[in-house]
């Protein structure tokens, strides 16, 4: 095992913590808000320490990983930004555990949205920015993986080749040093684009840069206790509908907007997930619910977002909470099963379908009808990301059931855990409250939000690996 390797590159994933913490530590300053500048200032010591003492043990070190110690990279890299996150939580004036605080932290990094804090508008404005960040260092950490270390092909099960065109090869430095880069500069376009729309529509800065932060990641943390406190005119909602769009759909489609004349044949998974979107709202529609909140509802619930202006009484709970399963593109900030892994298991079921009644067919394997075809390797994997799906809502729930919560709540937080979606009073679960969860349901929903995100069978081929040495 390369561990000097993985301490490399691990060390990296500290220095933009310890950057965020100086950020704080500005806002702080220039605002007066003195009572808790010492905690980023801590944050900042420990973060910068941590990641120097890693780089320097991991400098001269092999810096090529295979995709087990990839995939050790990733779980290891989300333990420990969670616990430097959780520092200033930790540390304020809010009496919050060494438990709580990870919690808080994990929930951020994996843009889940659980917290534990109540009345968040009580809470001090430069840790409701803290929440907020974590959200987007989060999303950008994810999207790293999901194109540098998940689009791997020793072991495909993201399956980012049949919606990226890309040339991967972590094997190489300028093309980490590229990708790195260009997803950056994306990511942080998009952010600036969302918070001047949002500005633009008339939201307080701090509001807009705080919604900014949770709508790029597909977060649930608010700046405020309630959204409509926020979001209020049409005009407001629109961005705010526009912002859930762009987390949900291709990471790249801003990219290639600018850079390639065939964007619908590189996007057919974008748009299908839009005519979802819309099929989804119609059929709600029919039922007697109007207006543009219940597409706000459909969109954030496919985006994994959880974020809504409807308020539910149990009609539509278990309807939109299904949707979340759904889950938005590849390549995305997105969790769930995924659109095109249900695309792909409908597909070849249909095709078998239509080989019984016509053995002489001509079965078309494309993806989205497009040059890329669907393999018998794509079909085992979306297979067993479904079944490890359930799998682990079995688990999580078996653990859940134990507290004092009720079977119902225990299922729809299984699910929302697993989705990394925000209870939120469209699945008619805000009353819930984490900091009264016995101790094994916190670690149980902290280790599932992170399955959550980089799924089970990850973890599976890490045991494996160790278990089974070749």
């Amino acid at each position: 095992m390369n561990f000097k390797g993985i301490s490399f590159y691990l060390s990296l994933f500290c220095f933009p913590i310890g950057f965020l913490a100086f950020i704080n530590i500005l806002y702080a300053s220039y605002f007066d808000f003195f009572l808790s500048i010492n905690t980023y200032f801590i944050t900042l010591l420990i973060s910068l320490s941590i990641g120097s003492g890693l780089l320097y043990f991991g400098k001269k070190s092999k810096r090529n990983l295979n995709f087990f110690e990839q995939l050790i990279l990733v779980v290891s890299s989300y333990v420990l930004t969670a616990i430097l996150i959780a520092i200033p939580f930790y540390l304020s004036n809010y009496q919050v555990t060494f438990l709580n605080s990870i919690f808080e932290s994990t929930s951020g990094l994996t843009g889940t949205g659980f917290s534990i804090f109540k009345n968040i508008k009580y809470l001090d404005p430069t840790l409701i920015l803290w929440r907020s960040s974590s959200q987007w260092i989060g999303g950008l950490f994810f999207l790293f993986f999901l194109i540098i270390v998940f689009s791997n092909k020793s072991f495909d099960y993201k399956m980012t080749n049949l919606t990226y065109s890309g040339e991967n090869n972590f094997n190489s430095k300028e093309n980490i040093k590229d990708n790195i880069l260009r997803i950056f500069i994306i990511y942080s376009t998009l952010s600036i684009i969302i918070l001047t729309l949002l500005n633009i529509s008339g939201l307080r800065l701090f509001n807009s840069l705080n919604m900014t932060m949770t709508l790029i990641s597909s977060g649930g943390f608010l700046p405020t206790d309630n959204i409509e406190k926020i979001i209020g005119t049409n005009f407001q909602k629109i961005i705010f509908l526009f912002s859930l769009l762009v987390s949900m759909m291709n990471f790249y489609l801003l990219f290639n907007l600018f850079n390639k004349k065939t964007l619908i044949k590189e996007h057919k998974e974008d748009l299908y997930l839009i005519i979802l979107s819309i099929f989804l709202f119609i059929l709600i529609y029919f039922n007697n619910y109007k207006g543009i909140d219940i597409i706000i509802s459909v969109v954030s619930s496919i985006a994994n977002s959880g974020l809504s202006l409807v308020k539910t009484d149990n009609n539509l709970s278990l309807y939109f909470l299904l949707i979340t399963i759904i889950g938005g593109s590849l390549i995305s900030n997105t969790s769930g099963i995924k659109f095109t892994r249900f695309y792909i298991l409908l597909k070849i079921t249909s095709s078998e379908i239509i080989k019984l009644i016509s053995p002489n067919s001509i079965i078309n394997k494309t993806i989205y009808n497009s040059e890329k075809k669907i393999s018998d390797e794509n079909v085992k994997i979306s297979f067993l990301i479904f079944i490890s799906f359930f799998l682990s809502l079995f688990i999580l729930s078996s653990f859940l059931v134990i507290d004092n919560i009720g079977f119902e709540k225990s299922f729809k937080l299984s699910i929302l855990t697993l989705t990394n979606t925000v209870n939120s009073e469209m699945y008619n679960m805000q009353n819930l409250n984490f900091s009264n969860l016995l101790t094994s349901s916190k670690i149980s929903l902290i280790l599932f939000m992170i399955i959550g995100k980089i799924e089970l069978i990850s973890i599976f081929l890490i045991f494996k690996k160790i278990l089974f040495k070749d």
